[in-house]
């Protein structure tokens, strides 16, 4: 391929490759464009790229004409060829490329230099995270002070990451507010998202890197994670299965649709309001029972549930209930979809998966 300086013959370089449209009106791009520009700015690195809240980041991304670079190491929490079929899916991107990368020793930062980073690569799960501890730690703190110690030495200009809403633990007090005190963490998980925020803080304070972090509210959608009980009992009331009911199903969850949780990430990625640093909380502000959330499964497959009931178990927590006021105010976070609904869309997806 054409080359104009050859110092790094990488296709995303204007230095190296002539481009189309050119809009500095090189001679040389008018004359032998080979490749689409890219500006600096829509550079985003994404990791987790693979998962479930990663995927559908990727696919508005790419469709908005962003230049994606996604990160993620495909591990076995839960079924790798759910993570590749979401990797085919990008793909057909142009815009979209991935490589293979764990977040704990990547240097892909040094080597890309994103613009901006959405940091969506964790360990998930609250009772496996009691079952395996450390990897939560070693994962979601030491993999995320890689990421930032890359980003401070490489000039990135922002980093929006996950939190959760697990990071509330047993607190009493409804809806969950950012500047609530956070009185007892309940799960590993939950420790290793409080340390990431505090991590991000020390890191804004040392280095003036701009961070935003999101605490998600119990996400689902088309393409959820199969271990998440929107997936579960949908998929087990439609195939006639028995499904695992925890509690007597009192306990409550704030369920966040899919294309609502990217609408804030984007809203923190383009940051109107050029917020430095900050926590926020995306759900949807309308919790529900677990008894109410099994009977709109029933309503939207039209089938009744079959399920074994048992205690509930080791990190648990009684509910879940976001006051999403600063969101809206600083993000423009405005979640439209209700509940039922998109049950509705989650259980067309399942369907879509049996033919």
């Amino acid at each position: 391929m054409f080359c104009v300086l050859g110092d790094c013959s990488k296709e995303e370089c204007h230095h190296c490759f002539p481009v189309i449209n050119c809009s500095q009106n090189h001679e040389i791009c008018a004359k032998s464009g080979c490749c689409h520009e890219i500006f600096p700015h829509k550079k985003i690195l994404v990791t987790g790229c693979a998962g479930f809240i990663g995927s559908h980041v990727c696919e508005y991304l790419c469709k908005n004409n962003y230049h994606v670079l996604g990160i993620d190491n495909i591990n076995n929490y839960y079924d790798p060829t759910i993570k590749l079929k979401n990797i085919d899916l990008l793909k057909q991107y142009k815009n979209f490329k991935f490589e293979k990368e764990d977040i704990i020793d990547t240097n892909i930062i040094e080597r890309w230099k994103p613009y901006k980073i959405i940091h969506l690569a964790s360990m998930a799960g609250v009772r496996y995270s009691i079952e395996n501890p450390k990897i939560y730690f070693d994962v979601n703190v030491n993999g995320f002070i890689n990421i930032l110690e890359q980003s401070v030495k490489n000039n990135v200009e922002q980093i929006v990451y996950a939190s959760s809403s697990s990071v509330y633990g047993l607190n009493e007090k409804v809806p969950f507010s950012e500047d609530d005190k956070i009185e007892t963490c309940n799960s590993p998980y939950a420790c290793s998202k409080i340390s990431m925020e505090q991590i991000a803080k020390t890191y804004f304070q040392l280095y003036n890197i701009k961070t935003i972090g999101l605490r998600f509210f119990t996400v689902y959608g088309p393409r959820g994670r199969p271990d998440m009980a929107p997936y579960k009992f949908l998929k087990a009331i439609m195939n006639d299965e028995h499904f695992t009911k925890y509690g007597d199903g009192s306990s409550s969850r704030d369920y966040t649709y899919i294309d609502d949780i990217v609408s804030g990430i984007i809203g923190s990625l383009e940051n109107k309001k050029k917020i430095q640093y900050g926590i926020y909380n995306l759900g949807n502000s309308s919790p529900v029972s677990l008894n109410t959330f099994i009977e709109y499964c029933e309503k939207v497959t039209n089938k009744k549930a079959k399920f074994n009931q048992i205690e509930n178990q080791l990190g648990d927590v009684p509910k879940t209930y976001a006051n999403i006021s600063k969101a809206k105010e600083d993000l423009d976070y405005d979640p439209k979809t209700k509940l039922l609904d998109g049950l509705r869309n989650t259980f067309h997806y399942l369907q879509t998966l049996k033919h």
